[in-house]
C-alpha cells in the first residue's frame, strides 16, 4: 500500500511539468506582442509629422500599453514557472531580476492586478483622448452627435477600472490579513 501511495505522490508532484507548456505558450504570446508592437511603432514613424497631437499620444499609449501586457506576462511567465514547476537556475547572471524568486502567489496576485489596474488606466486615458475621433464615429453611423453614447462608453470604462482598483485594494487587504493571521502549528 504504501508503494502504491508513493508512486501516487510521485505522478501528483510531477504533473506540475504539465504547466510548462503554458509558460511557453505565454513566451510565444510576447512574441506575438513584439510583433504587434513593431507594427505599431512602423505605423506611426510616418505620421510623426504629419498627425494630430491627439493621434501621436494615441499611438504612444498603445505602446506603452503593450509594454506593460508584455511585462505583465513576464511576470506570470517567471513566477508561475517557479512557484508551481521548477526554479529557473540563471547560473548567478547578472542581469537576473531582483524580484525574482521572491515573488510568492500572493505577491504574484498583487503584481497582476496592479498591471491590470495600470493597463486599464492606459485604456481609459486613451479613450479620454479620442473622444473627439469617437463623436466623429458616432455622426456617421447616426447622422447626430450622441453625447450618451461616449457618454456611457466612458462612464463603463471608468466603472471598469473603478471596480479593478477595488478589487485590488481588497486582494492587498486580504493578504495583508492572511499575513497577520497566526499560521496553523505556527508559535505566534
Amino acid at each position: 500500500m504504501k508503494s502504491i501511495e508513493h508512486l501516487l505522490e510521485v505522478l501528483i508532484f510531477n504533473s506540475r511539468w504539465l504547466l510548462a507548456p503554458f509558460y511557453l505558450g505565454l513566451v510565444a504570446g510576447i512574441l506575438i506582442l513584439l510583433i504587434k508592437f513593431g507594427q505599431e511603432f512602423f505605423h506611426l514613424v510616418p505620421h510623426i509629422l504629419s498627425g494630430t497631437e491627439s493621434d501621436i499620444i494615441l499611438a504612444i499609449l498603445t505602446l506603452v500599453d503593450m509594454s506593460l501586457v508584455a511585462n505583465l506576462l513576464i511576470i506570470i511567465i517567471f513566477s508561475g514557472y517557479e512557484n508551481f514547476v521548477s526554479k529557473i537556475d540563471t547560473g548567478g547572471h547578472e542581469d537576473r531580476p531582483d524580484w525574482m524568486g521572491k515573488v510568492d502567489f500572493s505577491g504574484l496576485k498583487i503584481k497582476v492586478i496592479a498591471s491590470i489596474v495600470a493597463i486599464s488606466a492606459i485604456e481609459l486615458l486613451k479613450a479620454f483622448v479620442n473622444v473627439d475621433a469617437g463623436l466623429e464615429t458616432l455622426a456617421a453611423q447616426n447622422g447626430a452627435w450622441s453625447w450618451t453614447a461616449i457618454d456611457k462608453a466612458i462612464a463603463w470604462k471608468m466603472a471598469i477600472h473603478i471596480l479593478l482598483v477595488i478589487s485590488g485594494v481588497l486582494f492587498a487587504l486580504m493578504d495583508s490579513i492572511a499575513e497577520s493571521t497566526p499560521k496553523h502549528g505556527s508559535k505566534h
